[in-house]
Formats: C-alpha cells, sequence, structure tokens
C-alpha cells in the first residue's frame, strides 16, 4: 500500500518583514549587544577620571568658573551677546572663536549653577562635566568606528568586535598628562569638540541620500566650524577622508561612485562654507598679528622644528608615556586601594564583555584597514596644531614633547586608542581567545590609567595654589551669609593678593570675579574689606 503524499503550505513569516534564515531572536540580541556598549561608554571612564573628582581648578578656569557663573546664570541668554560684544577683542589678539567661547562659558555655568544647585565646590562639579564630556566622546568614538566598517542602518545588526573593545580603549587614554592635559585643563571643552568632530565624520558617511536641508546645514555648519576652535577645523577634512575611506574599503566603490555619493557631496558643502569663512578670519588676524603681539596661546609657526614636534605628538598619547607625565614625583603610585578597587571594577565590567564577544560582529579585513586608515588621518589631524603652535615650540621640550598632554590631547588620544584597538582585532581576527586578550590587556591599561590619575591628584592636592583654590570653592558653595562669613573670606583673599604678588591682572581677575559671584550667590560682595 502507498502512503499518501500530503503537501504541506509554506508557513510565512512570524515576525512581518523578517528575512529568511534570521531567527526571530536577532533583533533584541542586538539591541542587548548596543545597551552593554552604551553602558561600558558611561562606566568605564567614569571609572577612570572618578580619581580627578577633586582636583582644583587650573588655569583660567580659577577665574571663569565664578565668572561666567556669576554673570549668566540668572540671564543664560547674555552668553550669545556676551560674545559677540567681544568677538573684536579676541580678534586682535589673534583668535576668534565665538562658538567655543559660547560653549566654554555654557560649560563654566553648567559648572556653577551645579555647585548651587548640589551644595559641593566648583571644583567637583567642573571634573564631573569634564566626566560628562569624556563619556560623550567614548560614545562618539565608538559611533564613528561602527560608522565607517558597517553596512546599512547603523543599528539595525550587533554592534562589531571593535565597537565591544573601544570604550576600554578610549577609557585608557584619559589621564591627567601634566597640567596642561585637556583631562584636567579645559576637559569639557576640549573632549566635546573632539566629539563634535567624530559626528560630523559620522554624518558624512551614514548619509544615503542628499536633501536639500542637507545641503543648508552642510553649508552653515561648515561655516560655523571655522568660527568654533581650533580642534575642530578638522572636522571637515576628517569627513572627508572617513567616506572616501569608507566608500572604497566597505561599499567598493569606484572613483566615478566615490565622487557621486551622498556622503562626498555633503563634504563639499561642508568645505564650501567652511573655507570662505576660515580665510577671512586667518587674513584678518594676520593683518593684527603679523608684527607679533598677540595671545601666545594662538601664534602657529611653520618651520622646521614642526617637522620633528608631530611625530612626538603622534605617539604622545600612549598610556605608558601619559603614566610618566602624571606621576612624575608620586613615588610608588602603581598600588592603592583606589587603582586596586578601579581594577576590580573594571574586569567585572569586562567578565561580562567577554562572554559577549562571540555574538559581535566580525568585520572583514577590509573595512579593518579602512578604519585603520581613517583612525591614522585622525592622529595626524589631532597633532598638526601642535606641531605648528608656538606655545609647544616654546613650552614642551624634550621628553615632555613625548610625554605632557595639551590641547591635541582630547584628539591624539580617542585616535590613537582607536588606532590601536583596530590593529589588535586586525591580528587577531583567528579566535574568541586572541580577542579576549586583546581586552584583557585593555583592562590592564585602563587600570593603570585610573592609578596615574590617582596619583596625580594626590601630587596636585598638595600644591599651594590647589589648596588655596579648593578652599574658596568651599566657601563660595556654602557661602556664609553674616559678618563672620565676611571675615573669613576677606582672609582668603588676602591670601589670594599676596600670593599673586607682582601679578595685577590675576589679582584683578580674582577679585573681580569671586565678587561677580559673590553678588549673584548672595547678593553681597565677596569680601566687604579686605583685612
Amino acid at each position: 500500500m502507498t502512503a499518501k503524499t500530503v503537501t504541506v503550505p509554506q508557513q510565512p513569516d512570524i515576525v512581518p518583514g523578517l528575512r529568511r534564515g534570521v531567527s526571530a531572536e536577532s533583533p533584541p540580541a542586538g539591541r542587548r549587544l548596543w545597551g552593554h556598549v552604551l553602558r561600558r561608554c558611561v562606566l568605564v571612564p567614569l571609572i577612570v577620571l572618578v580619581p580627578l573628582t577633586a582636583v582644583a581648578a587650573r588655569g583660567d578656569h580659577r577665574f571663569n568658573l565664578y565668572w561666567h557663573g556669576g554673570m549668566f546664570r540668572d540671564d543664560p541668554w547674555r552668553i550669545v551677546s556676551h560674545t559677540v560684544a567681544s568677538g573684536e577683542t579676541y580678534l586682535r589678539l589673534g583668535n576668534f572663536r565665538p562658538l567655543g567661547r559660547m560653549a566654554e562659558k555654557s560649560l563654566d555655568l553648567v559648572a556653577f549653577a551645579g555647585s548651587q544647585l548640589l551644595h559641593l565646590p566648583v571644583n567637583i562639579t567642573l571634573r564631573l562635566v569634564t566626566i560628562g564630556a569624556a563619556i560623550l566622546l567614548t560614545g562618539s568614538a565608538v559611533l564613528f568606528a561602527e560608522s565607517v566598517l558597517t553596512r546599512g542602518r547603523l543599528f539595525a545588526a550587533p554592534p562589531t568586535t571593535v565597537a565591544l573593545l573601544l570604550p576600554y580603549g578610549i577609557a585608557a587614554g584619559l589621564v591627567g598628562a601634566g597640567r596642561n592635559s585637556t583631562t584636567t585643563l579645559f576637559g569639557g571643552l576640549y573632549l566635546s569638540t573632539a566629539a563634535l568632530v567624530l559626528l560630523v565624520a559620522v554624518a558624512a558617511c551614514r548619509l544615503d541620500r542628499l536633501r536639500w536641508w542637507h545641503a543648508v546645514l552642510a553649508l552653515s555648519g561648515g561655516g560655523a566650524l571655522a568660527i568654533f576652535n581650533e580642534p575642530a577645523y578638522f572636522a571637515v577634512p576628517l569627513a572627508t577622508v572617513a567616506a572616501l575611506l569608507r566608500g572604497r574599503f566597505v561599499l567598493g566603490q569606484d572613483l566615478r561612485g566615490l565622487l557621486g555619493s551622498a556622503g562626498v557631496r555633503l563634504c563639499a558643502l561642508l568645505w564650501a562654507g567652511f573655507l570662505p569663512v576660515f580665510a577671512v578670519v586667518r587674513w584678518i588676524i594676520r593683518g593684527y598679528c603679523a608684527d607679533g603681539g598677540c595671545y601666545h596661546g594662538s601664534d602657529l609657526v611653520i618651520d622646521g622644528r614642526g617637522l620633528l614636534v608631530l611625530p612626538a605628538r603622534m605617539l604622545a598619547w600612549l598610556p605608558p608615556a601619559q603614566w610618566e607625565a602624571a606621576t612624575q614625583k608620586a613615588g610608588s603610585w602603581a598600588w592603592a586601594v583606589l587603582p586596586v578597587t578601579a581594577l576590580l571594577l573594571l574586569t567585572v565590567l569586562a567578565v561580562r564583555t567577554r562572554k559577549l564577544l562571540p555574538s559581535a560582529t566580525r568585520p572583514p579585513t577590509r573595512p579593518l584597514a579602512g578604519l585603520a586608515l581613517a583612525a591614522l588621518a585622525l592622529l595626524l589631524f589631532g597633532a598638526l596644531p601642535a606641531a605648528l603652535s608656538v606655545e609647544v615650540h616654546t613650552n614642551l621640550t624634550g621628553r615632555a614633547l613625548w610625554t605632557e598632554g595639551w590641547r591635541d590631547s582630547a584628539t591624539t588620544a580617542p585616535a590613537g586608542m582607536l588606532l590601536l584597538v583596530v590593529l589588535a582585532v586586525l591580528v587577531t581576527r583567528a579566535g574568541r581567545r586572541s580577542a579576549g586578550l586583546v581586552l584583557a590587556g585593555l583592562v590592564l591599561c585602563a587600570t593603570g590609567s585610573a592609578a596615574a590619575n590617582h596619583a596625580y591628584a594626590g601630587q596636585s592636592a598638595g600644591w599651594q595654589s590647589s589648596q588655596l583654590d579648593n578652599r574658596i570653592a568651599l566657601a563660595m558653595s556654602a557661602f556664609e551669609r553674616g559678618p563672620a562669613g565676611d571675615v573669613r573670606r576677606c582672609a582668603l583673599l588676602a591670601e589670594v593678593l599676596r600670593v599673586n604678588t607682582g601679578k595685577p591682572f590675576q589679582q584683578q581677575r580674582y577679585t573681580d570675579s569671586l565678587d561677580v559671584a559673590a553678588r549673584t550667590i548672595a547678593g553681597v560682595p565677596f569680601c566687604e574689606v579686605v583685612r
């Protein structure tokens, strides 16, 4: 007897639109991995930077936190008019970055307002702003890497191995490498600027169709980047390089396809907005500063020394080099309660990451090579301002060129660590165990950076200037009204004036800024009469 053949009709997809061969569990798995990456972008930099939380404000922050906070706390929109009114003054001094100054004043205001809201000294809220900017930079670096590496929608597939490892790498580069490192001085501004540079490149890489409003934004955005600050100048070159490399190495486009792509056309519009504004501003500055006398920190020089400085600054991001600058007089710094705690916390985070590595997408060799070239371009662009800076040529000599941080560190550190992670993934693509070894190395690096930051914080706490500025911050956060409080504040001001004897400009800036902040907080001067 022959069995009857039964034809079973094809069953429809359980999830509408789901491709054949793709499990219904894939989208939740991808979202879970992206959530894991996001949490690491927040937690890992936080662990590394926590030791710097109580470090005193440095440089102009000693005055600007009180000056900007006091002036703008009750009228934040005044930041715009105040910056526009002072634009010509700064132009005559050799720099024109009004949008960057607005960002700087806004961040100072956030730190000042946070201090009043949380009743914390302003140096602590300043460091919290820096940590927030570092978190933003870490997330932007991950988006940049994924935007170059992958096809299709950015979050449609699980993140790559690079994305899982990169938060540990970026955090390992966040070291307080001296007094001028962006981790300790103007960290909020320069780390946020580096994030902006990366996000512009993300937009260029992910644009699939150029619409009219994209063109308007690109033209105006290019002009805005020309008046933001010096590190932001390199957003347009990086976006161009990244769009070209992605088109060639990831999408496999030929020359005609590259030049006609939406991302490259967007970059052309960015250049069209950037170059006229940049050229006019530099021409005006050249007229004011050709004979010298402008702001030393903005002076640029093209000479043979720049060729020697450039490779040094392109290597100064290496964590061991930064550790040396952060721990110059610290003695034994690698082992203490805080570094061991950081190691334990980072290990807990890394164990979960290690388990998820097999679920991450393993990018092919060509896209990884393209991303490595993009990271190298970012590293070059980041180091170039230092190579041309008169201030760097004057103040950083010998070994300091290879170890000390400067404004370029906000860009070179994430660029270098991105390059390092990509090269490590390229070398270890063969197996899961190799990726785990890379992760372990990054955890140890990040722990070393946390230990170096702890050592730097301990050293800086012993400086007389830091102790004085921290006592002023404490007096301002817990403002004591009445005659007794006035006596204590006047004693602090008298000490400030004595420490800065022979520096009338700094004396005046301290006096004015503290007075503006005190009047905003309590309606009284910081000190009625200096005793």
